[in-house]
């Protein structure tokens, strides 16, 4: 089963279907979203600018392995390091990327991440997000959550109304291979 997950992925991931099949999520995404476009473009502006940083700090790519994610302006950092030091300069260079207003750090100390522990995660973050639809709560729209997975702690992006919010990571303790939950939602009232 795993394997026709991978060949799957490899098949959208090469050529022209993976432009159209990332632009339509992307169109999709928009819509959906609470944040403004402006937003939306510049947490896309974060996550380019805070790539190039990681990329050239030799440090960094020699005794870490961090993964970015970016949801309204505040940026989640994972993965794993040999030593927090070099982590935390990354963090500081990317808290001053402007319009950043956050960053959350939960880079651990420990070895790499395996290709198989990875690919859990992938499948973790996918179960996760189906769980989403089965939240109960008129109105929710399960793609305002923006889901990250790392060896099993789930990391919830998103703006949320606390019920929302609530729901979401309620549904979400349960999910098979969950270690943890994270919520890292901003709150708004409607």
């Amino acid at each position: 089963m795993r394997w026709m997950m991978v060949a799957m992925l490899a098949l959208l991931m090469s050529g022209c279907g993976a432009i159209v099949v990332g632009g339509a999520v992307a169109t999709a995404k928009v819509v959906h979203d609470r944040r403004t476009t402006g937003s939306f473009v510049e947490d896309q502006s974060i996550l380019l600018k805070a790539i190039q940083l990681r990329d050239e700090n030799q440090a960094l790519n020699e005794q870490a392995n961090v993964s970015i994610d970016v949801f309204n302006m505040q940026v989640l950092l994972t993965g794993q390091a040999q030593n927090m030091a070099v982590v935390d300069g990354f963090k500081r260079q990317v808290d001053n990327i402007p319009s950043v207003r956050g960053v959350f750090n939960e880079v651990v100390v420990g070895a790499e991440a395996t290709f198989g522990e990875s690919t859990s995660d992938a499948y973790l973050t996918t179960k996760v997000k189906l769980a989403l639809f089965d939240v109960d709560i008129d109105g929710f729209d399960p793609t305002r959550v923006k889901v990250t997975s790392a060896q099993g702690s789930v990391f919830l992006m998103g703006l949320l109304t606390p019920a929302e919010a609530d729901a979401a990571t309620e549904k979400v303790r349960f999910v098979g291979g969950v270690k943890r939950v994270v919520k890292l939602f901003e709150y708004i009232t409607e």
